[in-house]
């Protein structure tokens, strides 16, 4: 039976949800970031290849890390899920690139923003004013930018149908579900996206993602620098 090693607040959550959607049998074991570090604690990182979440394991030795492969090695064996779109059907292209997106375009600058952050809040209260002076610079020619062209994008494949890759669910809102409640959570998600907006209304009403989480058991999926 796979088992989903569940970090609160991390990437973990969309694993959750995807076997809450699939109706999958699988066992959940929870782990409570480091007070101090606020990172995986010891025994998740030795269990991880990566020392990261999410992990999934089984009984015959499988230890897979990374969310997007952990996602595409479950539904290997939900051939027949819609979750997934086959070669041929008209959404794959757009399923595919929302798919990747998430990992490959819109996290890394998340991830940068929260770093550029952390040096703010951490740095030397002398050299604060120098810092943000730095930090505010790689933001307006990076960090903001493209935020706003993969928002952009976002709110108009929106307005052209109910979910990311079509009117149907798929896995790549799945997986992009931590991303955007984190965008949403930092104030990237406003009255002028309500596209994304009715999207974050509709999956927080779909029954697999309310049950998963009630099993996360935490008010909100994202974590805050």
């Amino acid at each position: 039976m796979l088992t989903l090693h569940h970090l609160e607040y991390s990437q973990s959550f969309r694993i959750l949800w995807l076997l809450e959607e699939l109706g999958a049998d699988y066992l959940l074991e929870r782990y409570d970031r480091d007070p101090k570090s606020r990172l995986a604690p010891d025994d998740l990182k030795q269990l991880s290849p990566l020392g990261t979440a999410p992990v999934v394991t089984d009984d015959a030795g499988l230890v897979l890390a990374e969310s997007n492969a952990a996602i595409d090695y479950i539904l290997d064996s939900y051939p027949d899920s819609p979750l997934r779109p086959g070669a041929g059907d008209p959404s794959r292209a757009d399923y595919l690139f929302w798919f990747h997106a998430g990992n490959g375009s819109l996290m890394p600058m998340q991830f940068m923003n929260g770093i550029l952050t952390m040096m703010e809040a951490r740095s030397p209260a002398l050299m604060r004013p120098m810092i943000k002076a730095v930090t505010s610079k790689v933001r307006d020619a990076l960090v903001r930018p493209r935020l706003k062209r993969i928002f952009d994008l976002m709110e108009e494949d929106l307005g052209r149908h109910m979910w990311l890759a079509g009117d149907t669910m798929t896995a790549a809102d799945i997986t992009l579900v931590y991303s955007i409640f984190s965008a949403e959570d930092r104030g990237h998600i406003d009255a002028n996206r309500p596209n994304i907006g009715r999207w974050i209304a509709q999956v927080r009403k779909t029954p697999s993602f309310q049950r998963a989480t009630e099993k996360d058991g935490r008010e909100t999926i994202v974590f805050s620098f």
